[in-house]
């Protein structure tokens, strides 16, 4: 039984990071999606709503559970009996990162592995960064967030002192 762990901020969860977490709950008998708590780092949404809304929108996965986790991965992994780090690549700069992270949690735990898995083509201009800057300026961001992380999302705008926008009614009225 491998058991792969897809660790990340979420900060917030988008589409993109919900279509890989369905291909690769298909790939491997047991996922654990990994939220970091990293206090360094000020995040737009504390921990425990990452978790809370990764938990909603992979509800009806079978296979599939959200942990949060401190310090460094490969601890994490040792912990948790992980096999397989998953890692999502959108384009050549993120692979050119993910590559070194591989090698340096290989140098620390040699029983890990890391495999990497194309963003789909539909999600790949879409980042955490970029929904929460969209969202900030009142913009429509529900076709790039699950329901999960829609309502997190709009309090960004909220928060900013703009009316987040509702998707356009197509009938024009």
């Amino acid at each position: 039984m491998i058991h792969a762990v897809y660790p990340g901020s979420f900060d917030p969860l988008h589409n993109g990071h919900v279509d890989l977490i369905h291909r690769a709950a298909r790939i491997y008998d047991r996922l654990t999606v990994a939220v970091l708590d990293n206090p360094a780092k000020r995040a737009a949404f504390d921990v425990g709503r990452r978790v809370a809304i990764l938990r909603e929108a992979t509800a009806d996965l079978d296979g599939v559970t959200v942990d949060r986790f401190q310090g460094l991965l490969v601890d994490y992994m040792r912990r948790v009996e992980g096999r397989v780090i998953v890692k999502g690549l959108r384009a050549i700069s993120d692979f050119e990162y993910e590559l070194q992270m591989a090698h340096l949690n290989r140098q620390f735990n040699a029983d890990v592995e890391t495999t990497f898995i194309m963003t789909a083509t539909r999600w790949s201009y879409v980042s955490s960064s970029r929904v929460k800057e969209l969202a900030r300026y009142g913009a429509d961001v529900s076709g790039l967030v699950p329901a999960a992380s829609l309502e997190a999302v709009r309090s960004l705008a909220r928060e900013a002192g703009v009316a987040p926008e509702r998707p356009s009614d197509a009938s024009g009225g």
